[in-house]
């Protein structure tokens, strides 16, 4: 969106492709940043207020990019747009949705709920368009759809289109995914129903989230009192990711705010690595260490079981400052999952360069594609957004040089 913003707002026309039904990928999921702790909806609304009022941007949603072929000044892309099933044409809202009983798994908030099939994404997407799941619709409820919404609102029989464009360049702004928690065997996920990962925390934080942002337990809905933060899950690990995130230790710090502020009286216990918080944000690091109810623990956790009667989680870590093995019991555990560039799983389709991880190889080895953001590195918001900004200048300075 930085990105698209930048080139758009001196000039240029920009089409943007986004393969979810909204924009903002990760970032609009999360509860707060670090270390203001401010909500992502604020500069998120400011954006899409930005798209929204400037002609030169087009946007695709539930799209992706099938081909690139040309040269820098001369690209050729095709893109792939998948149904909405819903128009645009007339608003929505849930009363129409109420009698409807269809449902479909709520990946916004990381499967801890459901929608119904016919749904808004979440509160502040953009397009403010719903979508309908058409493999989850039942026949019954495609009656009811045709019944309550107004004409034109809705096709069923809508098809997949695809385009063809021509671009001067193009920017890969592709982000990222959490590593995979269930390839930790010994972490528990999945496995123990009180282990969660950092994504889904910020989603129980969230007051748009699966709870209406009490942290509670997903076994049985209790307040979280106890809880553990285990840092580097999978990462820093030659069996898993072998790099550091960059950005899962204040993540963790931040989250371990959550938990205090909405319960007085939780205790929280970090174990860790190394606790990496560079620059000014050391400073958040310190303020959290005279909380009295959180601590830290140096020790990689070795194992979490879980207490089949209460749900309980029992951790066995050694502490590596005082040599102590220590197996403790806490009501919930958030794994610090790591980084994983959404190009390890599905490349770019050009011929491109990428380091052994996935991410795309310095800026890329081919003149006028830019990476930015994730695509590039493990980085933080505020880094990506000026990383973006670097792309959008490449891509202009390419234009330029052409003409």
């Amino acid at each position: 969106m930085t990105a698209a913003l930048e080139a758009a707002e001196v000039g240029y026309r920009v089409i943007l492709v986004e393969k979810e039904a909204y924009l903002g990928g990760r970032v609009v999921r999360m509860y707060q940043y670090f270390p203001k702790m401010c909500p992502p909806t604020c500069g998120f609304e400011v954006n899409t207020r930005r798209i929204r009022r400037n002609p030169r941007i087009t946007v695709h949603t539930l799209a992706t990019v099938d081909a690139i072929s040309g040269s820098a000044g001369s690209f050729k892309a095709k893109i792939k747009i998948k149904p909405r099933y819903v128009t645009g044409e007339h608003s929505l809202d849930d009363s129409m949705t109420e009698g409807l009983t269809s449902e479909r798994t709520n990946d916004f908030n990381y499967g801890m709920d459901k929608t119904k099939a016919l749904y808004l994404p979440h509160d502040m997407a953009y397009p403010p368009v719903y979508v309908l799941d058409r493999e989850a619709l039942s026949d019954a409820d495609a009656k009811k759809i045709s019944e309550v919404c107004p004409p034109g609102a809705v096709d069923l029989d809508m098809k997949e289109e695809e385009i063809e464009v021509e671009v001067g360049a193009v920017i890969v702004a592709t982000g990222w995914r959490p590593y995979d928690a269930a390839k930790l065997d010994n972490l528990g996920f999945g496995r123990c129903q009180n282990v969660i990962t950092n994504v889904m925390m910020e989603r129980l934080a969230a007051r748009g989230g699966p709870t209406g942002g009490e942290i509670v337990r997903p076994s049985d809905g209790k307040k979280a009192a106890n809880v553990a933060f285990v840092q580097c899950a999978g990462s820093r690990d030659e069996k898993h990711l072998p790099y550091c995130s960059a950005v899962c230790c204040m993540g963790s710090l931040k989250q371990a705010r959550y938990v205090r502020e909405k319960n007085e009286e939780a205790k929280v216990t970090i174990f860790y690595i190394d606790i990496r918080t560079v620059g000014r944000l050391e400073k958040f690091y310190y303020e959290m260490l005279e909380d009295t109810n959180v601590s830290c623990v140096k020790g990689k956790v070795g194992k979490i079981t879980e207490d089949p009667e209460t749900k309980d989680l029992i951790l066995d870590v050694e502490d590596t400052l005082s040599a102590d093995k220590l197996h403790r019991g806490f009501d919930m555990v958030v794994l610090a999952t790591g980084i994983v560039p959404n190009t390890a799983d599905v490349k770019i389709p050009f011929d491109l360069s990428y380091d052994e991880y996935g991410f795309i190889d310095g800026s890329t080895n081919i003149e006028g594609i830019y990476a930015a953001g994730c695509a590039k590195r493990p980085c933080d918001v505020s880094r990506s957004t000026k990383d973006s900004t670097a792309a959008a200048l490449k891509a202009i300075q390419c234009l330029n040089n052409r003409k």
